[in-house]
């Protein structure tokens, strides 16, 4: 879909714009009936006819409008639904097209709050206030013209009481424009606390920091609560200023319609009308400004919506890659996520085609950063990155991550079945390949004890199997999608000794056929075997080599192993 288009209004919206317009219209028409009555009242002479007449006016009236809502508020939410979903759609396929660094910079709560509340809000703008402010300014536009063909000045002093509408609809346009995006900027911030204390909280639990979230969760909600208090004490005394201008109007048209009177150009009954209509003007009046406010308000998320929508996407290129080999190569590469820090420093290392390269190093050192590299959910600041020869800087991600099976710490999963979760990586994987996947990553065992097996529902996350299972589900997935290259986040360490065996078979069953792997490794005895294994410190390859030439050395690596057996040995005593 063009992004021209995404916001653009259907026919369905117009249709309901057009029949609001004719509900408010016919609203004004009450208005010649109900001066026929009062005069007749006042001259004494109300006639069972008239009364009957009359009341079979406004009964028509009030069925033609009745009938002319119906349609016209079921066009609105025909036309705000279809357009809400236009839009939904539209940034679901957006969000697959914004390179992935955005999403790991804390702005989750941005993209959660657009795709709910601010396409809800701007739905609001097509099916309420839209066709509102159109019915009630129609009836304001026919109760001036009313009052025109009955006395001129007193017509011309409503108009003057709405025009008053303008300077003040200007004030506050620029108050809400301003306080507006501050509270939406806070209620990003809000959901995204939200989400993370939610989807975090067992985790606070078990740690007992609960309360520290809590607090966390609790702030972000009152510093939401202060901005909105701020927004209220801008724009609500922009209304009372405004209502008050609109009601001295009240006393002005009772001085013209006497005026009138008394020059004979009217009857009293017209007197008496003239001098109740300002009340239901001004409070008309007030209406529209409420109206138009909040329909300016809703805006701001109509901006929001826009600022995604035309948010920098990642560049498709034409440039085929199909490598013939899979080798990696770092040359020289330097990155920093914030530009204050660099994480790697002119890192150059190679990865040799279907070899099992291992990198280890201190948290914080730039492992993991490699891999993000290599995978392209970043882009290295200088230097180059190489698959098969080939740079990759001017590779689309998809292209790239096509050639590649992550398996990493933070184990994603579907809410969705077992079999749904793993098919993902190869949609036209059989089930019987599925089966064997889940054998090979010695994921059969726990699969077999459940009642539906495959066909069983993983959870939110996987939140109803372990951190050992999810990890060989996982497993099982880079196995089916059978990539030649293989980044793996190996996170053997913080499993129980039951898992951490059944998720190094798996390992070792994923590395059995020949590919290119890069493992991130937190336990070095998994990469004892290792072809080439590089010692990563501050950012910089400090060593490489086998795992018997590092130890050798007697550098890093040396030292690392020794305090890794040191601390087996005191667990085993």
């Amino acid at each position: 879909m063009n992004k021209v288009n995404v916001l653009k209004k259907n026919k369905h919206f117009y249709i309901s714009m057009i029949l609001n317009t004719i509900e408010g219209m016919l609203s004004g028409c009450n208005f010649i009936v109900l001066l026929d009555c009062i005069r007749a009242l006042w001259q004494n002479n109300l006639s069972t006819k008239l009364l009957l007449n009359s009341t079979a006016a406004l009964g028509v009236v009030f069925l033609i409008r009745i009938i002319i809502y119906s349609i016209g508020y079921t066009e609105g939410q025909i036309g705000g639904a279809d357009v809400s979903r236009q839009i939904r759609l539209f940034l679901g396929d957006k969000i697959k097209k914004i390179p992935l660094f955005r999403f790991t910079k804390g702005q989750t709560g941005e993209y959660i709050n657009v795709a709910t509340n601010d396409v809800n809000n701007y739905e609001k703008i097509l099916t309420h206030k839209a066709g509102d402010i159109a019915k009630n300014g129609a009836l304001s536009v026919m109760l001036i013209i009313f009052v025109c063909t009955i006395y001129v000045p007193a017509g011309m002093i409503i108009l003057i009481g709405d025009l008053m509408l303008l300077p003040t609809l200007w004030v506050s346009f620029r108050a809400v424009k301003k306080y507006g995006n501050e509270k939406n900027s806070v209620m990003a911030n809000n959901v995204s606390n939200i989400v993370e204390y939610i989807t975090g909280i067992q985790t606070f639990r078990a740690y007992g920091i609960g309360g520290t979230k809590n607090k966390v969760v609790t702030d972000s909600m009152r510093s939401y609560s202060n901005i909105s208090y701020v927004y209220e004490k801008n724009v609500i005394p922009i209304g009372m200023v405004f209502s008050i201008l609109s009601w001295l109007t009240l006393p002005l048209m009772i001085l013209i319609a006497w005026h009138g009177y008394s020059l004979n150009t009217f009857d009293a009954p017209i007197l008496f009308m003239l001098s109740l209509l300002p009340i239901f003007s001004c409070k008309l009046a007030g209406v529209i400004f409420v109206d138009l406010t909040s329909y300016k308000n809703l805006t701001i998320s109509k901006w929001h919506i826009n600022n995604i929508i035309d948010e920098k996407e990642e560049v498709e290129r034409d440039l085929q890659f199909t490598p013939n080999v899979h080798d990696i190569e770092f040359e020289d590469v330097t990155f920093s996520y914030d530009r204050d820090k660099n994480v790697l420093n002119g890192v150059s290392f190679s990865a040799e085609d279907k070899k099992l390269t291992a990198i280890v190093g201190d948290s914080g050192s730039g492992k993991s950063t490699i891999l993000n590299l290599i995978s392209k959910y970043y882009e290295s600041d200088s230097g180059d990155i190489k698959i098969g020869n080939v740079s990759t800087r001017n590779v689309d991600a998809v292209k790239v991550l096509s050639q590649i099976s992550m398996v990493d710490q933070d184990v994603f999963l579907f809410n969705d079945t077992i079999r749904n979760n793993i098919r993902y990586a190869r949609p036209s994987a059989t089930d019987k390949e599925i089966e064997e996947a889940c054998r090979l990553a010695n994921c059969e065992q726990f699969i077999n004890q459940l009642d539906l097996r495959y066909d069983t529902l993983v959870g939110e996350n996987g939140n109803l199997f372990s951190g050992g299972e999810r990890q060989r589900l996982s497993i099982a997935r880079a196995i089916i999608k059978d990539s030649p290259i293989i980044l793996l986040d190996e996170a053997t360490a913080s499993l129980d000794i039951e898992n951490e065996l059944a998720v190094k078979n798996a390992i070792s069953n994923l590395l059995r056929d020949k590919k290119t792997v890069i493992m991130v490794a937190h336990t070095l005895s998994i990469i004892e075997g290792a072809d080439n294994i590089l010692v990563v410190d501050n950012g910089i390859i400090r060593e490489s080599g086998t795992h018997r030439q590092l130890l050798d050395r007697k550098g890093k690596y040396y030292n690392m192993w020794s305090a890794e057996q040191k601390l087996n040995d005191n667990i085993m005593a």
